[in-house]
């Protein structure tokens, strides 16, 4: 009962947290940690303990799967060296040097017990800094690197740590490490995908919002329980899964289908992500007591200790955040002086493709497709590091976007109780959370505006949505003028009818312009929205009084109720746009 009351006060406070957060303009992870660190000196709140199996078997998958389910495939590849540097390399790296620190100061603490603590600081958690980034208008495509480095740089710690916690127990050179992660990472990934791949099948086939709501549901654990069962990495498998779900689901699901995934994925990911944030300051009191019981090195020095790390954690990641920057400037250079020539290579694949007759060979014209559709990909990826070329103001955003989170929190409790310091470990790691969420979460909206980071430019992204609108309109309306067109019983189309879905395809057309136009003037798609809100609330009272008087059966009730809701929920996405 006890607990359930504190579940039920958490899940109060989490949403009023939350409301109020947005209206002060402060990330509501900031505020959590703070309501929960005060909540645990009340005489009253119970010590706080979580397993932490729970939060990494329970609460870890679902919440890498909602965040990954939202990342643009086509993103995520773009910027897969900065991810993969940040993820894999920075992990090992800032590992490494706090392995060797802690060894160094703790007599006691052997080299891998030390690198395992740095295994559990080091991966960090964009949640603080995507929310204030996107509030402030950070470049897409930082937000995009936060995100994905969040994805794959737990799998990568939680990887080291085990091998770190080995190493503890007996010899186990550098070569099982290297093989071990090796193996770790490759059988997530052909796990992750085989589980995104069939699943998105199994959904597509049933063709029921519900059942496929509920095996969404299961779709983390699924691609976790037996990619841990053979000790590879669980959460890279679940990364894998959302990535593949997340991009196919545009081919295989229903717009039903994707409307309730993405409201349903954002419910479970705002409830757990704030669950953990508010979590870490209620466990203070009971780590707090573990130390002082401990009687080693007291609790002012692990708090001090806890500084030091977060300091060297702060200063590894601007130098490599540093290399990485500069590092990528030079291949987006080198690739933009590339453009004339590959522009060349376009130009003669074009005039050879014209000069020759239209290949009635289906090998031919697949060649030519994929040909084709590779130098489409080509340009568009040039024009993305024109447009969105990291440089050195977004690399200073970047580098003080090392907040660390759930990772942190449920690893450092995994470490083993035998471990030398094991409670000033632990305290250490919740001192790194909880300093770098205050601090560099406190100030990174300062950082933002220092440095003048660009964000997108709201102009430019209109025209490119009209841009895009207008391609798929025409490939559309270009249907209603095939000779062939006819019903399904083979009869033709009234040619009313035909005019009419021209005229209802173009209308997005028409929304798209008017949005891109700069004029104050309101226009005609405007006035339209504008004036059928305003019908949609008249016969919304005309529903209620309906149902008021009880003249209609509830089934037409409710399936009149559904028309309009479908409709007003239409307009709602056009406005929000």
């Amino acid at each position: 009962m006890e607990y359930a009351l504190l579940a039920v006060v958490g899940i109060v406070t989490i949403v009023a947290v939350a409301a109020f957060a947005s209206k002060l303009q402060v990330a509501a992870p900031l505020v959590l940690v703070l309501v929960g660190l005060g909540l645990s000196l009340i005489p009253a709140v119970p010590a706080l303990e979580i397993k932490p199996e729970w939060i990494l078997m329970g609460v870890l998958p679902p919440i890498l799967y909602a965040a990954a389910v939202n990342v643009p495939l086509v993103d995520f590849r773009r910027n897969l060296k900065a991810i993969s540097g940040l993820s894999v390399v920075l992990v090992i790296v800032s590992s490494v040097v706090i392995g060797l620190i802690l060894s160094t100061i703790l007599p006691d603490l052997s080299l891998a017990a030390g690198i395992a603590l740095g295994a559990v600081v080091s991966p960090t958690d964009a949640v603080a800094a995507t929310s204030i980034g996107k509030r402030l208008g950070m470049p897409s495509r930082l937000v995009s690197v936060l995100e994905g480095e969040s994805l794959v740089n737990d799998a990568s710690a939680l990887v080291l740590l085990r091998s770190a916690i080995a190493a503890t127990a007996g010899a186990v050179s550098l070569w099982a490490v290297a093989g071990d992660f090796l193996f770790a990472a490759s059988v997530a990934i052909a796990i992750g995908l085989v589980t995104g791949l069939v699943t998105v099948r199994i959904r597509a086939w049933l063709k029921d919002p519900v059942l496929t709501t509920v095996i969404s549901f299961a779709v983390p654990f699924i691609a976790y329980l037996p990619t841990q069962s053979v000790n590879a990495s669980g959460v890279l498998a679940v990364v894998v899964a959302g990535l593949v779900t997340g991009h196919q689901s545009a081919k295989w699901f229903t717009a039903q289908d994707r409307i309730s995934e993405r409201i349903n994925w954002r419910t479970a990911q705002f409830l757990l992500e704030n669950s953990v944030f508010l979590l870490m300051g209620l466990e203070l009191k009971s780590i707090v007591g573990q130390v002082q019981s401990d009687h080693r090195i007291g609790l002012i020095a692990t708090i001090v200790l806890g500084l030091l790390v977060t300091v060297v954690l702060i200063v590894v990641r601007i130098f490599f955040v540093g290399g990485l920057v500069w590092s990528l400037r030079r291949d987006e250079r080198k690739a933009l002086a590339n453009r004339p020539r590959m522009e060349q290579y376009k130009e003669r694949f074009d005039e050879r493709t014209t000069a020759v007759p239209e290949p009635t060979d289906p090998r031919v014209v697949q060649r030519r497709a994929v040909a084709s559709k590779s130098f489409r990909r080509w340009e568009a990826h040039l024009d993305f590091l024109e447009r969105e070329g990291l440089g050195w103001r977004g690399g200073a955003v970047l580098a003080w976007s090392g907040m660390r989170g759930v990772v942190t929190l449920a690893a450092a409790q995994s470490l083993p109780k035998e471990t030398p310091y094991q409670p000033e470990l632990v305290l250490i790691a919740f001192v790194v959370a909880i300093v770098t969420l205050l601090l560099q979460g406190g100030t990174l909206p300062l950082v933002i505006r220092l440095s003048r980071v660009g964000g997108n430019d709201k102009q430019a992204m209109r025209t490119q949505l009209l841009e895009l609108v207008e391609e798929i309109s025409t490939v559309g309306v270009s249907l209603l003028d095939a000779p062939d067109l006819t019903t399904d019983e083979g009869k033709p189309f009234d040619q009313a009818v035909v005019e009419r879905v021209r005229a209802s395809s173009l209308v997005k057309v028409g929304t798209e312009t008017e949005r891109v136009d700069d004029s104050s003037d309101v226009g005609p798609h405007e006035q339209y929205r504008q004036l059928r809100r305003r019908v949609l609330d008249a016969e919304r009272d005309a529903l209620l009084d309906a149902r008021a008087a009880g003249s209609y059966t509830s089934a037409a009730l409710a399936r009149a109720q559904q028309m309009l809701d479908l409709e007003e929920s239409r307009l709602d996405q056009i406005d929000n746009a």
